[in-house]
This record gives structure tokens, C-alpha cells and sequence, in this order.
């Protein structure tokens, strides 16, 4: 929707209030003034008229600040997934109906005028703004609740002996063996890698990003490190860049613990909570996270499973690089990032140098791969038919 637009809907329904706001209060104004009997001023149509143009003056006052306050609201609700919209749309309603019911217990006997009129639209307004908090703040409780109802139904179904006929194969109980939630935190999305997986569709469900991961991420981009604040502000990026990408479903929420300081503990509790599973790169993390039996996933294990294994004998093209520990040693490395130790590389230094593989050695940094260059290998087996 076009400014100009906008602008016209602003000043449309400003002057509307105005003519309503007119003729409901401006009669009680002119008798206090003791205008009353003046016929002329005390009518319908010049009230109406005087409260559109009194609101047409407030809306050019207030124009550039409301559209303001609507670009706003549309881009933050842009952002916001079906269920928050859903959930706090319903507990909205529920919120007002709330306050109507309790309007007409206290305030309906009342003679018309200050206390019939503006208790009730306090009322309104906090009902329907706790309604609102509780459904989006709780949605996962409520989803839950509503899986867990489902199930015992179903429960009670199979007890009764009703069941249909033939099962529907199509629909699948996922309950337990899905996770809807991928939680990220701090480390993964620095990483950045995240960004890419979840471009590719593997990752299924939804990222969710809390409010304390995003503010570990500002403290991170505003210290006097010069290194963790480029790192912080790398991870804001990233994390904005997910935001604006419609490939990828990432959710924010505002869940916190007020008992707990470590974003790691939040993040075991908050996945726990809503059955979600942690996604890092932080290895004492897992070892917690495994501990407490919170499902974690971690980019790196996934990048050096996804690692094509080598075999003996195999022939690789590498790029010597640097000298390496032992004597006449040169390290190359895979484009994945694995390290080649070439027997006799120092001799091959920065050139392209088809090798041998003679053995691997995992480690806990990460595998490491032996080899020879391939012209000395292919000199050893000429020498072993001649002697042959």
C-alpha cells in the first residue's frame, strides 16, 4: 500500500472519530458553557462538523508519527510466524470478551457517563493485551497441551475399541521421534555454516532464536575486543540476512529463566520446555546438553561425517603450503580443510603435487591424512619389478 494512500486512510478515519467524538461530547461542553439554548452552535450538524475539524488538525499534527508506528508494526509482523499471529489473535478475543463480561458485572448499572464508559475500556485494554502476551508468549505450552489432548483421545479410542478400518499410512505420529524446534545458539550462528544448511532443506522444522542468544550476540559486538566484536557483529549479520531470507523458517522468542544467567543452562531448559532440539558448535555444551538427555546438533560432527573418506593407495592433487613438524615434511591441506602431511614435501613448496595416500589418523581436532608424492611411489615399484 502506497504513503499517499495510507495517509488518506489516517485523515478518513480521523475525521470519522471526529464527527462522532462531535456529537457525543460537545453538547455536554456547550452546557457547561451555557450554550445549551443557543440553537445555532448546539446542533447536530455543526457539532459534527467542529469534531471532524479538530481531529483533521490532530491527524496533520500526528500523520508522519502514525505511519510511522504502521511501517513499523508491518514489518514486525512480516517477521512473525502463523502460529504467533493465530495465538495471539485468539487470546486477544478472549482477552476482550473477558473484560465485556466483567464491564457488565460491575460497570452496567451505572448511569451513563464517566464510570459506564472508561473503566470499561481500561478494562479492555489489559485484558486484551495480557491475552495477547499469553498466547504468543505460551504458544508452544499451548501446542502441547493441544498434542497431548490429541493423544488421549486417541488413547481412549484405541480403549474403547473404535478404530478405523484401515490406517491412514499418510499420517504419521511424530511426537516423539520430531522435533519441531531447532534452537540455535550463540557459537552456530557466528559460524555461520547454519545459514546454508538450512538453505538446502535438510534441517526440517523451525530455527528459533531466543531473545538471550540475541543479547549474548550484542554484548558479543560491543566489547573491547576488537576480534569479539567483529565476531558478534558477523553473528547479527548472518542473523539478519536468515531473518530476510524466505527460504529459511526462523521464529524469535522472548521465553527467558529469570533463575538462570548461563545462556547455555536457558537453552537446555527452553529446549526441554518446548521439546526442541539445541543446534551448536560448542563441544562442553554437548557434553552437558547429553548429560541431561537434551538432543543436540552439532555442525562440525555433521562437516567431518560429510568428510569423503580416503583410502590407502588413493591419488589426491594438494598444494603444499608450509613446512611440517618432522624433517622434510610438507602440509598440504583437502578444500574441506582436512591436513595432508607429504612425505618430502618441504622439496615441493607452494606447487601443485599429485600424492599418494600411505594411511589416515582421526583425531579429536580432526583427521589427518599420510601420503607420498606419487612419481617416488611409482619409482619404489619400478625398482621392485626389476628385482623381481
Amino acid at each position: 500500500m502506497q504513503e499517499r494512500v495510507k495517509r488518506r486512510i489516517v485523515f478518513g478515519l480521523f475525521i470519522l472519530i471526529g464527527v462522532f467524538a462531535g456529537i457525543g461530547i460537545l453538547p455536554g461542553v456547550w452546557s457547561l458553557t451555557g450554550l445549551a439554548d443557543n440553537h445555532i452552535i448546539n446542533n447536530f450538524i455543526v457539532d459534527a462538523i467542529i469534531g471532524a475539524v479538530v481531529l483533521l488538525v490532530i491527524a496533520a499534527l500526528t500523520v508522519h508519527w502514525i505511519l510511522d508506528i504502521i511501517a513499523r508494526a508491518e514489518k514486525s509482523l512480516s517477521t512473525k510466524s502463523t502460529s504467533y499471529l493465530l495465538f495471539g489473535s485468539l487470546s486477544t478475543i478472549i482477552g476482550l470478551i473477558i473484560a465485556t463480561l466483567i464491564s457488565q458485572l460491575l460497570f452496567s448499572k451505572l448511569p451513563s457517563g464517566f464510570w459506564s464508559t472508561v473503566p470499561p475500556v481500561i478494562l479492555m485494554v489489559i485484558f486484551g493485551y495480557l491475552g495477547f502476551r499469553v498466547g504468543t508468549t505460551r504458544r508452544h505450552e499451548w501446542r502441547q497441551l493441544f498434542m497431548s489432548l490429541r493423544k488421549n483421545d486417541d488413547a481412549t479410542r484405541k480403549k474403547e475399541g473404535v478404530s478405523d478400518d484401515a490406517p491412514d499410512v499418510t499420517v504419521a505420529d511424530l511426537s516423539e521421534n520430531f522435533h519441531k524446534y531447532k534452537i540455535l545458539d550463540t557459537s552456530v550462528i557466528i559460524d555461520g555454516r547454519i545459514q546454508t544448511l538450512a538453505r538446502t532443506g535438510f534441517i526440517e522444522g523451525t530455527l528459533l532464536v531466543p531473545n538471550f542468544v540475541v543479547h549474548e550476540l550484542q554484548l558479543i559486538s560491543d566489547s573491547a575486543d576488537a576480534l569479539k566484536r567483529e565476531r558478534g557483529r558477523r553473528g547479527l549479520d548472518i542473523l539478519n540476512q536468515m531473518q530476510k531470507d524466505i527460504h529459511i523458517r526462523l521464529e524469535m522468542t522472548d521465553r527467558d529463566f529469570e533463575g538462570s544467567r548461563e545462556v547455555d543452562g536457558k537453552l537446555l531448559k527452553l529446549a526441554k520446555e518446548i521439546n526442541g532440539i539445541v543446534v551448536s558448535n560448542d563441544y562442553n555444551l554437548g557434553k552437558v546438553s547429553r548429560l541431561q538427555n537434551v538432543p543436540i546438533l552439532n555442525i562440525n560432527e555433521l562437516a567431518s561425517a560429510l568428510k569423503a573418506e580416503v583410502l590407502p593407495g588413493e591419488t589426491l592433487s594438494v598444494k603444499v603450503v608450509k613446512a611440517g613438524t618432522e624433517r622434510q615434511q610438507g602440509v598440504a591441506y583437502l578444500p574441506e580443510g582436512t591436513m595432508v602431511v607429504v612425505e618430502d614435501g618441504q622439496y615441493y613448496m607452494n606447487q601443485q603435487l599429485s600424492v599418494v595416500v600411505t594411511s589416515s589418523l582421526q583425531t579429536n581436532a580432526g583427521r589427518m591424512i599420510f601420503a607420498r608424492p606419487e612419481h617416488s611411489s611409482q619409482g619404489i615399484r619400478s625398482k621392485d619389478k626389476e628385482g623381481k
